[in-house]
């Protein structure tokens, strides 16, 4: 048996650690409401996310970062990617010098253009960490379905160990040391995906999704690259894999969102979609890079409200034709 802390308690962060509660480890869940965190381990059920899931009894919850953190073995945060920083920071003092960090934020620090990794590296700089990315959505997970995911770390050894630790009957974790692919794969999607909505929200139909699709895995993949990821790791679940789950259904939240600008509805009460915070910083990096990424740019546009949706698309229909290799 594990201590395992579960550093969130959103949707992503409640389902892990559910998973891991039911394969038998001492977790504890840690979020700074205290009301919900009380309620959690009241009523085994997090009513704000996971509503009709039912939580393992033994998983415990609460807000006091010292007692979620005094014996932690493994510390998995599961925080949006905006907010990791200032809470690593915080929390640091807390996390045990020997604790195997699992990083699972899927984003851009918008102000710095930091990925996960970089950011707990500077905060959390004795511990062994790794980062957890793939196609997976929080019920699925927390329901006990079949999923898999990609691990990284900075030696293939360490990557082996964490995905052995990581791994249950049903959430089979897949080694790798490119942590730069694993964290571009997830950052990126997150922008596609609102594109990806946008079209559909739009009546623009599923050919005009598979293209958009298609043609910013494109992106993706030159972008990637620059990042020095491995062509192998943006093919992987990491990569295309979690791309095409979060471009096939509404329970993505950057899917759902890209959706609800499509339609040109309110978008007030819908949960945070990361990929809103990184699209600006991506198309930046791009940019900065001399790389030619004309769906993350027309994302970034839209959300500034500098173009409309209609104007995006035509500015995409616009480009010039040229052989589908050679923008690759």
């Amino acid at each position: 048996m594990k201590q395992i802390t579960v550093i969130g308690a959103g949707a992503w962060g409640t389902a892990l650690a559910s998973l891991y509660a039911r394969a038998g480890n001492d977790v504890v869940l840690y979020g700074r409401d205290a009301a919900a965190m009380a309620a959690i381990a009241a009523e085994h059920r997090n009513a704000a996310y996971l509503p009709d899931i039912e939580l393992p009894a033994a998983l415990r919850a609460t807000s006091d970062p010292r007692i979620a953190l005094e014996h932690a073995e493994t510390v998995l945060f599961v925080l949006p990617a905006q907010a990791l920083d200032g809470a690593s920071e915080a929390l640091a003092r807390f996390v045990p010098k020997t604790a195997l960090l699992v990083l699972c934020a899927k984003g851009i620090d918008r102000k710095s253009g930091r990925f996960a990794s970089q950011i707990v590296r500077e905060r959390l700089a004795d511990n062994p960490f790794c980062v957890l990315s793939g196609p997976s959505f929080a019920r699925d997970v927390a329901r006990g379905l079949p999923t898999a995911v990609t691990v990284a770390a900075p030696t293939i050894a360490l990557a082996e160990a964490a995905s052995e630790q990581l791994s249950t009957e049903a959430f089979r974790c897949y080694a790798s040391d490119d942590i730069a692919g694993v964290e571009a794969g997830g950052a990126l999607k997150n922008v596609l995906a609102l594109a990806a909505g946008m079209a559909i929200g739009r009546g623009l139909g599923e050919s005009a999704k598979a293209a958009i699709v298609t043609r910013g895995f494109a992106e993706l993949r030159r972008l990637g690259d620059a990042f020095g990821a491995q062509p192998e790791t943006l093919m992987g679940l990491s990569g295309l894999g979690d791309l095409i789950l979060t471009c096939s259904s509404e329970q993505s939240r950057n899917f759902a969102y890209g959706v609800a600008l499509g339609r040109g509805v309110d978008r007030t009460d819908l949960k945070l979609a990361e990929g809103v915070y990184s699209a600006g910083i991506a198309a930046r990096l791009a940019r900065e890079r001399a790389i030619e990424a004309p769906i993350l740019e027309v994302v970034s546009h839209i959300l500034a409200g500098e173009i409309s949706v209609d104007e995006a698309m035509r500015t995409l229909l616009a480009r010039p034709l040229r052989r589908e290799a050679e923008s690759v």
